[in-house]
Order: structure tokens, then sequence, then C-alpha cells
């Protein structure tokens, strides 16, 4: 496990994809954690506070107290937390940068998200901006800063202008060497005990399609931790 910070309060990690971001039988995110917690004998409480889909990886804040969970929570509702993610898209956008947004609307059954016309129950605003940082190959690699955190945001916002992230089946790209190309890169926020700023930023793994944009893609991780 890949632990960018951690103390009493919160951990901030690099969640490996393929692994849940809830608890799951012992092998989602937190419970790893908390064994990993036990082994050392601290206290194992692990609370997830926001979400990656099971398929993307990137970095997490998880919260070590119910105090902690709770002040997070809030400032992920106060958008409070800066999340930014690379992604690579089968096509070419039109604009190099640019905001969108879109009403989405949450198909539980189908564990699908779908784009709205119109406000109706179970239909929410989302909202992003991205930038192009490379392309090749009919592929760009983009750089993109979340406003809202919809279920399957990114994808279905992206899928639905014909831009769908590289690999993402459900959302009509199918490619046998990846899977959704979706990358948790960046968090940045303000330590929810002490309001210390804290920015922490992992590279996506040196795997296909990452590769291909190696160069422009491993940001170097880092982090800004209290003083004691």
């Amino acid at each position: 496990m890949h632990i960018l910070y951690e103390d009493a309060q919160i951990v901030v990690c690099v969640k490996p994809a393929g692994v849940l971001s809830e608890p799951s039988n012992g092998r989602g995110l937190p419970d790893l954690l908390a064994a990993r917690y036990c082994e050392r004998g601290e206290p194992d409480t692990v609370l997830t506070v926001h979400r990656l889909d099971k398929i993307v990886g990137g970095v997490m804040v998880l919260a070590r107290t119910k105090d902690a969970a709770s002040k997070l929570t809030q400032m992920i509702a106060q958008r409070e937390i800066e999340k930014e993610y690379l992604a690579v898209l089968r096509g070419t956008p039109e604009k190099p940068a640019d905001t969108l947004t879109d009403l989405l609307f949450r198909d539980a059954a189908k564990n699908k998200t779908f784009v709205a016309k119109r406000l109706r129950k179970g239909v929410r605003e989302a909202s992003l901006s991205y930038e192009t940082v490379a392309q090749r190959d009919g592929l760009t690699l983009v750089r993109v800063k979340l406003h809202t955190g919809r279920t399957h945001q990114i994808r279905v916002q992206f899928a639905s202008r014909s831009l769908p992230l590289l690999g993402d089946i459900r959302y009509g790209s199918k490619d046998p060497r990846c899977e959704a190309a979706l990358w948790s890169h960046r968090l940045a926020f303000a330590h929810p005990t002490t309001g210390e700023p804290l920015d922490f930023s992992c590279p996506p793994p040196d795997a296909y399609p990452w590769d291909i944009f190696q160069q422009h893609a491993s940001t170097s991780a880092h982090s800004k931790k209290p003083t004691a």
C-alpha cells in the first residue's frame, strides 16, 4: 500500500485500480488499511469520505476518526477539496480547454449514468474543467478538475461528446489492453483538525496507455505535511 501521508486523524494513500473504495469482505481499501493499523497495534477505524470507481486508481483521503470523517465530508460538500484527474480520451476535444456542464441521471439498476435534457427527480447538475496536456495516435491526455462529484461523472461527460475514455467499455470505448483510462492525480485540502494546507499528487502507473504519454503524465508525487 502506497501511503502518502498519515496521522491519527487521516490517511492519504494511492488506491490501486481494481480495489473498491468502500469496505468489502476484507478486500476494500478501508479493510486493507484497517488491517495495517491493527497489525501495528493502532486504532483501526478507517472511513471512506469520497469514492473512486473500482477500475480507477489514484490518490484518496480517508478518515481515521468519526470527527475527521464528518469534517472531510462537509468540506467535500462545500467544494473545499481540490480534485484533479488525468484521463486519456479516444479522440480530440474541439477546444484545448473548456468547462463542461451537464444534467446527469444515475440509473442504479443499470449501474450507469446518463445525460438528461431537463431537471427532474434524480437529475443533478455536474461540472468539470479540463485542459489538453498532449495528443498522440488519435488519443488525447487531459487534466481534469472536478467541480462536482457525481457517479461516473468524468466518464459520461466526455463519452456524451463522443470522447469516451480509452478502454471504458461501459461508455463506448473497448480496448483489450486497458480499462477506463482515468487516474486520480491530485488532492489538495486543509487538514480537518489543524487547518494546515495539504497537497498530494501521484503519477499514473508506467503502463498502457499512460506510458505513451510518459513525459507528460509522470508528474512527480509531492506532499506538504503539517509540522510537528
